[in-house]
């Protein structure tokens, strides 16, 4: 008696051991933390891992990058506009490694350290999670809106895709002050038309907001007619009525993780 009693004392203790291997086999998901150094100085910065995330395939990769009010050094509200918020509300619409980094205060996205790290998070984020480099894409809004469409054009062959949403390429006349990295309020020549020969052949889909009164809606209608003048491959939806916070919609369309999702570099 006194035998099988010991027995069942040590049972939950057997047990416990038996599961270790799959506990130690299992990876973390959901918003995680993460940080990037570059050039001596630390990024805080969240990375989103689907549920079902597994190292036995590779996964496609979005970089985030948020609008002007986002920015700090918490490493945290990027998520709480934009794409994080749509994930929140539909996970499953989102089966794919996000990279959130963040820019820091007074300072755009456009400078040349703010660049630096979100690459270096986006490198950092697809090694760890097994990020596929033939589907990596770029996204953004307003502040990060202009970043897409200037990264998009500087870096052609690094993203698959890039959906720029309520940004631009010249900053509206209204935009008053200069912070490190800000796109100019005039432009000589055709910027439109430069920055489409730049984006060439990669996909772009892009939203705005009719009435958006911080970025004017021709920006981004000036944008796409200037990809299509030069042969790009582009989609346009413009939202009759809707303002500045476009992002709303535009994260909400069923269809664009579907299209997103498809492309691929070399396709």
């Amino acid at each position: 008696m006194l035998h099988a009693r010991t027995l069942l004392l040590m049972l939950p203790t057997a047990l416990a051991f038996l599961a270790l291997p799959t506990i130690a086999g299992r990876h973390e998901t959901g918003f995680l933390n993460r940080f990037v150094r570059v050039n001596g100085t630390e990024y805080r910065y969240q990375v989103y891992v689907p549920s079902n995330w597994s190292k036995k395939q590779k996964w496609p990769v979005i970089l985030f990058l948020h609008g002007a009010g986002e920015r700090g050094d918490d490493g945290l509200v990027q998520t709480e506009i934009g794409i994080g918020t749509a994930i929140r509300r539909h996970q499953d619409r989102f089966p794919a490694i996000v990279v959130m980094p963040q820019c820091r205060e007074k300072v755009w996205w456009l400078d040349a350290s703010m660049e630096a790290q979100a690459l270096k998070a986006l490198d950092d984020a697809r090694k760890e999670f097994k990020g596929d480099p033939a589907r990596v894409y770029l996204t953004g809004l307003s502040m990060g809106g202009y970043a897409t469409w200037d990264l998009g054009a500087k870096a052609t062959g690094r993203f698959a895709a890039l959906v720029p949403i309520c940004g631009g390429v010249v900053l509206p006349s209204h935009v008053t002050g200069r912070e490190p990295g800000m796109p100019p309020t005039e432009a000589t020549g055709d910027p439109y038309a430069a920055t489409a020969r730049s984006i060439g052949k990669t996909p772009v889909w892009a939203f705005h907001g009719s009435d958006d009164p911080a970025v004017p809606v021709t920006e981004s209608r000036s944008l796409a007619e200037a990809l299509k003048a030069a042969g790009g491959n582009v989609r346009y939806t413009e939202y009759p009525g809707v303002g500045h916070h476009s992002w709303e919609n535009a994260y909400a369309e069923p269809d664009l993780m579907p299209w997103l999702l498809a492309q691929r570099l070399g396709k």
